[in-house]
């Protein structure tokens, strides 16, 4: 097993497609957790890209503020494909080694929901695609310390997707998310054991064409990953559990709900395979994420699947 210790292959958060005002927010359960997400340990490239589907729902009773409006009944279905990487510098950078990069997303969303208007309510259905709100990744940091990894990020969602006010459905958020992510990790060299643990706070702007600003958000995800040898390359089974928490109220005036603070935790499987080439490494990652409690949020199952290719 003792290769495994180099396959470390980087952090990935995308734009999701759905905002706080809608139930849900830039950062989605499942960007950082196991070892594919890891900051590189060794100088060079990264490509990744990334597939995720959600199909989430609110019942009738629960009312979310969306686009400007208010709805109910929220049934949503999205998918997102993103193509990104990352460089890694020869130099450390504070004994760590440091890398930058970024992630386009192009989404798929189609959300349907009983509208309240001043002129009473109706059944309203949107499907809108095209690019959402890209990723920057200025800092990527990751001290390695023999089998253990301590890692830091800060990835920025910008407001580059289509966003309209008074439609259900947008690729994207139209304002700003800072995310400053820290975390530990274990990767057996021997043993094949993996397991992580990250945790963050999300940090808005507001929305100026709605005057919404979300709550900050704190988000924990746990990994735990066992690797086996099979054939050319090692196949890790395990699961990803996530807690996500509103800690800080909406505000502005559009925020005519109040502070509206929402939560969810979820947990599901994993299944990772890892594939030495040489000095290179490929990994394929399939995830199924389901919520389990939500409150003031969408409630619905992610499903993840990341491919990475360090050189």
């Amino acid at each position: 097993m003792k290769p495994i210790a180099r396959l470390l292959t980087p952090l990935v958060a995308l734009s999701t497609i759905h905002a706080e005002e809608g139930g849900a927010g830039h950062y989605v359960p499942g960007s950082m957790a196991t070892l594919i997400d890891l900051p590189p340990t060794k100088p060079g490239w990264v490509f990744e890209s990334m597939y995720l589907h959600y199909e989430g729902s609110a019942n009738a009773t629960r009312t979310l503020p969306i686009g400007g409006l208010l709805a109910g009944g929220l049934d949503a279905t999205s998918d997102a494909f993103l193509l990104g990487g990352f460089h890694t510098f020869e130099s450390q950078v504070a004994a760590a080694w440091y890398s930058v990069g970024a992630f386009v997303p192009y989404v798929w969303m189609d959300v349907s929901a009983t509208v309240t208007t001043p002129l009473g309510a109706a059944l309203r259905n949107d499907s809108e695609d095209g690019i959402g709100d890209i990723t920057l990744m200025p800092l990527l940091m990751g001290w390695k310390r023999d089998d253990w990894q301590f890692n830091a990020a800060l990835p920025v969602y910008a407001p580059t997707g289509d966003f309209e006010k008074g439609r259900l459905a947008n690729p994207g958020r139209n304002h700003w998310t800072f995310d400053p992510t820290i975390g530990v990790s274990y990767n057996g060299a021997k043993n094949g054991f993996n397991a992580a643990l990250h945790t963050g706070f999300s940090m808005n702007t507001e929305n100026g064409d709605t005057d919404y600003k979300s709550g900050t958000v704190w988000h924990s995800e746990l990994s735990v990953q066992q690797l086996i040898p099979v054939g050319p390359g090692f196949l890790g089974i395990g699961f990803n559990a996530f807690y996500y928490e509103q800690i800080s109220g909406d505000s502005g005036r559009g925020a005519t709900l109040g502070d509206f603070k929402g939560m969810t935790t979820g947990v599901g499987p994993v299944v990772t395979y890892v594939l030495p080439i040489e000095d290179n490494t490929l990994v394929i990652e399939g995830r199924w994420l389901p919520e389990l409690d939500t409150r003031r949020r969408l409630e619905g199952d992610y499903f993840w699947l990341k491919a990475v290719f360090q050189f």
